[in-house]
């Protein structure tokens, strides 16, 4: 049985993921209602959860923040299990496993915005990747790499930049 000085941990642990995730939510939600310069790019802005979550709370609730997200947002979008829901998911999960390998092991090469930049870079590696396996079923999806990258390093950047103030500014705190 757990003492109660665990107990409390855990719930606080598990509020704290809570929060974020639905945060992560309301972003996801927003994103969706804002209009689109190129079709594909979104800010990505309910990845500042992630951050957050994968600073404060560790990477296994940032994972769990993520993917939760995911799911709620398509069930309420309406788009849950269709090829977005699996781009989305596919993006997500890659982009949180490389910022927490990031954030654990390049902790002296890479700071908040580093991570997030590399999360960009996977979430489009991964979506572009499972585009290509499932919808066109082509390699030549991949010359579409150098367009979708700017975009997403930029939004990445932002993203980056917005953790940064807000964990410096002790949002979330360890």
């Amino acid at each position: 049985m757990p003492s109660p000085t665990e107990s409390l941990h855990r719930t606080r642990l598990l509020a704290r993921g809570a929060l974020l995730a639905g945060f992560g939510l309301v972003m996801f939600l927003f994103e969706a209602l804002l209009p689109r310069p190129l079709p594909w790019a979104k800010p990505g802005l309910a990845n500042i959860a992630t951050l957050l979550a994968l600073y404060t709370l560790g990477p296994g609730l940032a994972v769990t923040v993520t993917v939760l997200r995911v799911l709620l947002g398509s069930l309420l979008l309406g788009t849950f299990l269709n090829p977005g829901f699996w781009l989305s998911l596919a993006g997500g999960l890659a982009s949180a496993a490389v910022m927490a390998l990031a954030q654990r092991y390049g902790r002296a090469m890479f700071s908040v915005v580093g991570v997030s930049l590399l999360g960009a870079l996977a979430h489009v590696l991964a979506q572009l990747s499972l585009a290509g396996i499932l919808i066109v079923q082509q390699i030549q999806i991949l010359y579409l790499l150098p367009l979708l990258l700017w975009p997403a390093l930029f939004a990445g950047g932002i993203v980056g930049i917005a953790s940064l103030l807000l964990l410096e500014r002790g949002v979330m705190r360890p």
